[in-house]
């Protein structure tokens, strides 16, 4: 591990931690106080951003990034105003910490109350889209925590730009700018830095690629949240209405083909395959995707690849779609036991026992009837923004909002009662 990104994360966790009382006890007005100005000050410095932004577009260019990742990379007026305004969304939001979840007497005379509390200092790990610096640093202080952010290189330039806007809130609101910190450098040691101090980071979370999730939960001594790839299904039952099937799938699949809520592979019931999928298949290929099917998929339209085993495991994260026919609901459901990452599966159909039988099935962070692939964002769950999509069993399921980013203590008033 390098000294220098050592003793980089050593001295940012040592600052997180003197920020993090100041955070835990700042009032909502406070920290919504913050998140406007940061607001704000994204739509003051967009051109900055944006200068920032055509650098690293320049660079990925360079290092050849899919169309898909440049579109993830992307900074416009509207991409800008619309991080500014999920900003201001945020603050409209219930303030978890001190909630109380629960409150009960004891026969003692004892009074127990369960209350939301902050997790700390959180590291958060990501990749290429620069839009998570504002989301997971507001995130953060609404929730009343302290956050490490380390972006990925593809990013820096645009992250340390919105970062600066971020600073500016807190600077505004009286709250430590130490609060909400961008890891400064791009060595990789960095990361295993962050990874192995669980004495100044509290929980990681970790947003990205199979490779980068896969190093966090191996090298990690703190514990993860992790948001794993979205290798996400959408099964096409026989009892689907024809027209909403096509519309669903087309923008489950190309309204932006490189978020983790993309469809990736598509299952349909072999008696309305061929009602559905040459319309399907036009719609798709008009805008750009290239289609990987099985051999019944490949009789309907001879210009269908051949998919192979790789491709029922893969999260394309680009114009790319597999597709599979089967013969009845079991069968699909088969194929996402074996082949889905946990993170969004969805089904079409009008039949009530088969939608009941797939809902309950299919065990995924997120499960849908009806609806787009695309809407498994926290923001479209009325969440605010989110951190990631959870896929793990502890801790947080799904998206990852505020209320996700506290844990509880339990407060326990008395009056003198000693235990017999």
């Amino acid at each position: 591990m390098s000294d220098t990104a050592a003793n980089i994360i050593e001295q940012m966790g040592q600052k997180a931690q003197a920020a993090r009382p100041a955070l835990a006890k700042a009032t909502s007005a406070q920290k919504d106080k913050a998140l406007h100005a940061a607001a704000q000050a994204l739509r003051e410095m967009k051109d900055d951003i944006k200068t920032a932004n055509r650098e690293d577009m320049h660079l990925g260019r360079e290092k050849g990034l899919s169309p898909a990742m440049l579109d993830r990379l992307a900074l416009d007026d509207d991409r800008i105003d619309a991080i500014a305004l999920a900003l201001e969304a945020i603050t409209e939001l219930e303030d978890p910490v001190g909630v109380i979840e629960a409150a009960w007497d004891r026969p003692n005379g004892l009074n127990i109350a369960r209350i939301r509390v902050p997790l700390g200092v959180i590291g958060v790990i990501y990749e290429s889209r620069p839009n998570v610096t504002a989301d997971a640093g507001a995130l953060c202080l609404k929730s009343g925590n302290a956050v490490i952010l380390r972006g990925g290189s593809e990013s820096a330039h645009s992250s340390k730009a919105i970062h600066q806007a971020l600073v500016q809130g807190l600077r505004t609101a009286g709250l430590p700018e130490d609060a909400i910190q961008l890891v400064p450098t791009q060595d990789r040691a960095a990361v295993g830095a962050m990874l192995t101090r669980p004495d100044l980071i509290d929980i990681i979370v970790p947003r990205g690629g199979k490779s980068l999730v896969a190093r966090v939960q191996n090298e990690a001594r703190v514990p993860v949240i992790a948001h794993l790839d979205g290798n996400n299904h959408i099964y096409i039952d026989k009892s689907a209405d024809k027209d909403k099937a096509i519309a669903v799938a087309l923008n489950a699949k190309m309204r932006r083909t490189g978020i983790c809520g993309a469809m990736e592979t598509l299952l349909v019931h072999k008696d309305v395959m061929d009602a559905i999928l040459p319309a399907l298949f036009a719609a798709l290929k008009a805008k750009g995707c290239t289609i990987r099917g099985d051999a019944r998929t490949q009789a309907l339209d001879s210009s269908i690849e051949t998919a192979s085993e790789e491709d029922w495991c893969t999260e394309y994260l680009d114009a790319i779609l597999a597709v599979k026919t089967v013969g009845n609901l079991d069968e699909a459901l088969a194929h996402i036991d074996t082949y889905g990452s946990g993170h969004t599966d969805a089904i079409m159909a009008q039949d009530e026992e088969t939608l009941a039988q797939f809902l309950n099935h299919v065990d995924s962070a997120i499960v849908m009837a009806n609806a787009s692939t695309q809407f498994a964002d926290g923001g479209e769950f009325g969440m605010g923004a989110e951190i990631g999509i959870s896929t793990g069993r502890l801790h947080a399921r799904g998206p990852v909002g505020l209320e996700q980013l506290t844990t509880y203590k339990y407060v326990v008033r008395g009056d003198g009662q000693t235990r017999p």
